[in-house]
């Protein structure tokens, strides 16, 4: 588990093919790894991925054929920005939301604009995911938990202030990009186990799921 608070800026110093998936050799930056070994979890633009090899500057991990399916990381070569973030512990502060590493999506940029001192990003994804993600709610995006602040459709907006901009991979966006969206776990478990009550008692639960629906936590689907 993350909290979604990103750590340090890395880079990707190796992207080698591997039998169908990849291995990534990832320059760690200020990235703090006293306290992680081998076989520990590093969230690398919001994926969770387990160092097989480390030492105080870099750090390897193995990247599924699945993982590249469902995220960017198969895109990344040498050079490439990465956000990173060592895996929660019980001393760790909680400063954005629990986040799994375990990505639901690709999300694309539509726009960005000046608002204020922020920068207003507007991100597109797929219908599947859309319905888990609500106002005022927490999004993760290349591992950065985020407030969202406007919906519509498959579009949701977030505000990104200059401290998170300087110190993340948002700084290097270009309209069309994609990234990692990772949804609130909370809804994820929510509505399936709302789905699974309502297959259990008959549907007895519908006023309380007509009411999620209503909030935009879950949907008829």
């Amino acid at each position: 588990m993350f909290t979604g608070i990103i750590q340090a800026m890395g880079n990707v110093v190796r992207s080698e093919p591997r039998d169908g998936d990849i291995r990534l050799t990832v320059d760690c930056g200020d990235l703090d790894l006293t306290h992680t070994a081998t076989g520990d979890s590093i969230a690398v633009n919001g994926v969770c991925l387990t160092a097989i090899e480390l030492n105080q500057q870099e750090f390897v991990a193995d990247v599924s054929v699945e993982t590249m399916n469902q995220t960017s990381l198969g895109n990344l070569a040498a050079g490439s920005p990465v956000n990173l973030e060592t895996a929660l512990t019980l001393n760790t502060a909680l400063g954005g939301h629990l986040v799994s590493g375990h990505v639901d999506g690709l999300g694309t940029l539509l726009e960005m604009h000046t608002d204020a001192r922020s920068i207003r990003y507007s991100f597109a994804v797929a219908p599947e995911i859309q319905h888990y993600i609500a106002i005022k709610g927490s999004v993760t995006v290349d591992g950065c938990s985020l407030t969202v602040n406007g919906i519509n459709g498959s579009r949701f907006d977030v505000n990104i202030v200059p401290h998170t901009r300087q110190k993340t991979v948002f700084q290097f966006y270009k309209t069309g990009c994609h990234v990692n969206i990772e949804v609130d776990i909370i809804a994820r478990y929510l509505e399936r186990l709302l789905q699974g009550k309502a297959d259990s008692d008959g549907g007895k639960d519908s006023q309380l799921l007509e009411t999620l629906i209503k909030s935009g936590f879950t949907s008829h689907e």
